[in-house]
């Protein structure tokens, strides 16, 4: 694994400080930088790991696929991200996570009947990032792929869980009924109820974003591989 020091270092520092800031940290550095402070300081220390991370991933060497990339496994993959763009759209609507928590804003939210996409589950945007990570590894099977989308995968997953845990001591009682009526772990059957909108602004993300694949990354991705 010496080859792939740097870039198991840096995905390392960079989950590890998503849960320091995110948890134990977080109050003691709000009261030292103020909200703006901090989040200006969580930004940079993210933003460098992050940028870290993509220097290792094209520094680190490339290992042998696990698995051959078939038809089967890009379709597989491509349903993945699209159901990934979903669930990443759809946390934005309505969204008690993404409200202060100190405000009545975010208590208003959690007290609210889950609809749309929270009826598939309450963490939308974790999932959508490790549903992302995760079609991205069903096609490059490699060493330093598990490693950087991995971290992600786990970040997210994991961080969703201590977001139950941290939202349930902010919020109390209104989180726990918002917890009771949703899931942790996505529900399928609800997909169609999210609402036609969030299906179309997810489908225009998902094939801009399969398109951008090419010229960016050298791979054709997503239907385009089939067109």
């Amino acid at each position: 694994m010496d080859g792939y020091a740097s870039l198991v270092t840096a995905c390392a520092l960079f989950v590890g400080t998503h849960f320091l800031m995110s948890h134990p940290a977080r109050a003691k550095l709000v009261s030292a930088m103020g909200p703006s402070g901090f989040q200006g300081f969580y930004s940079l220390v993210s933003l460098a790991l992050f940028g870290w991370m993509i220097w290792a991933l094209r520094k680190a060497p490339s290992g042998e696929s696990l698995w051959a990339a078939t038809d089967g496994i890009w379709i597989a993959a491509s349903a993945l991200s699209l159901l990934a763009a979903v669930l990443f759209a759809g946390s934005f609507v309505g969204n008690p996570v993404l409200a202060d928590a100190n405000s009545s804003a975010a208590k208003a939210l959690a007290e609210r009947t889950p609809s749309g996409m929270f009826r598939v589950t309450r963490h939308p945007m974790m999932w959508g990032f490790a549903l992302w990570a995760l079609s991205h590894i069903l096609v490059a099977p490699r060493t330093e792929n598990f490693i950087f989308l991995g971290s992600f995968v786990f970040l997210a997953l994991v961080g969703a869980a201590a977001q139950d845990r941290k939202k349930s001591e902010q919020l109390g009682d209104a989180w726990q009924s918002w917890q009771s009526q949703t899931s942790y772990w996505p529900r399928l059957s609800q997909l169609s109820g999210v609402g036609i909108r969030i299906w179309l602004g997810a489908i225009l993300f998902w094939l801009a974003a399969s398109w951008a694949h090419s010229p960016i990354a050298g791979v054709v991705a997503g239907i385009y591989r089939w067109l």
